[in-house]
């Protein structure tokens, strides 16, 4: 069986910078990492994982805390994820909290004690999640502003207010709102950007047309019963998530009304079913991935006894015009 020293001698390279290039392989140059891989790819050399994980007293496992394990949403959060943890030598293991402080606090205590060496949550902060300990190394990914630890996100409010500004410039004024839950910040947040845009168009804000839902299918769905009973009827809907919106128009559907000939609808996340619905989604499409690969990134950085530069990163967004928007039907 190879060992480390034969993969110095084939790749004439120090033990030193092999074992470096297995543990933490952004530490040497691309040229030394791949003599090394192609020295362990020869040799069928595999590194003694368990003693690495003694030595540097790591499980080399992460917790990820999944509100919601079926949204599509958080799958590509969780493929960014899993990709950077794969690449570094790391196992992810999922913790679907289904919303739950009780179940979020469980998968806490396993790196509280030590069954795991971090952990990223999915679920946008706020005041009654359980915090981690200062002591623990953790980024939430996805949230919102505000997050009092290491986290990735997107500007919620300001996506939120291009997406009603884009309505707006359609022509339509009387714009209705399938939200999250009231006290989700994403929810906040979004609502947030939503006010904002109406106010820059001097709209008065009107709750008769917004609707609360769970980020569901189910929820858009029911939510178009409540707006099919309003008397101003909305010529818009702005779903806080694409969910929401494909079950808006599936009800909308089911009234006999067209979109966006009787009624124009928007998203939010950009879930790969988006382009493909009957008619395709206008949203705001997420860096879902990328913002996943960031969060790993981070937090394997504070695994490995690295300080991030930057506790708040904001990735860019990009709002999506398809075929469910158009201008308001002329009466």
């Amino acid at each position: 069986m190879a060992t480390i020293r034969d993969v110095s001698r084939e790749s004439g390279l120090s033990i030193a910078t092999v074992s470096r290039a297995i543990s933490n392989p952004e530490m040497v140059s691309k040229h030394s990492l791949q003599r090394v891989n192609e020295a362990i790819e020869k040799l069928q050399y595999k590194p003694n994982l368990s003693s690495q994980k003694f030595r540097l007293q790591r499980t080399n496992t992460i917790v990820v805390l999944v509100p919601n394990i079926a949204n599509l949403f958080f799958a590509q959060l969780i493929s960014g994820i899993e990709d950077v943890a794969a690449r570094r030598g790391y196992n992810v293991l999922l913790g679907d909290t289904r919303d739950s402080v009780t179940r979020e606090s469980e998968f806490i205590s396993l790196v509280e004690t030590r069954q795991a060496d971090g952990l990223i949550q999915l679920r946008p902060h706020d005041d009654d999640a359980p915090l981690p300990d200062p002591t623990i190394k953790a980024v939430n990914a996805g949230g919102c502003a505000g997050t009092p630890y290491h986290s990735v996100r997107i500007d919620n409010i300001e996506a939120a207010s291009k997406v009603v500004k884009y309505l707006l410039s359609l022509g339509h004024t009387r714009i209705g709102v399938i939200s999250g839950l009231s006290n989700n910040r994403h929810s906040i947040d979004r609502l947030q950007g939503y006010k904002q845009a109406l106010e820059s168009a001097g709209i008065a804000y009107d709750d008769e047309i917004i609707v609360e839902g769970d980020f569901s299918l189910w929820s858009g769905f029911n939510a178009v019963q409540h707006l099919s009973q309003v008397a101003n009827k909305p010529t818009a809907l702005f779903c806080m998530s694409d969910d929401m919106a494909i079950g808006a128009i599936k009800g909308l559907k089911e009234k006999g009304l067209q979109v966006p000939e009787d009624i124009s609808v928007t998203g939010f996340d950009d879930i790969d079913v988006a382009n493909y619905y009957d008619p395709a989604l206008t949203t705001v499409r997420q860096p879902a991935v990328k913002i996943g690969e960031k969060a790993a990134e981070l937090l394997l950085q504070m695994i490995e006894g690295e300080t991030p530069k930057v506790q708040e990163y904001i990735l860019p967004y990009e709002l999506i015009s398809r075929e469910s928007t158009s201008a308001p039907k002329r009466v």
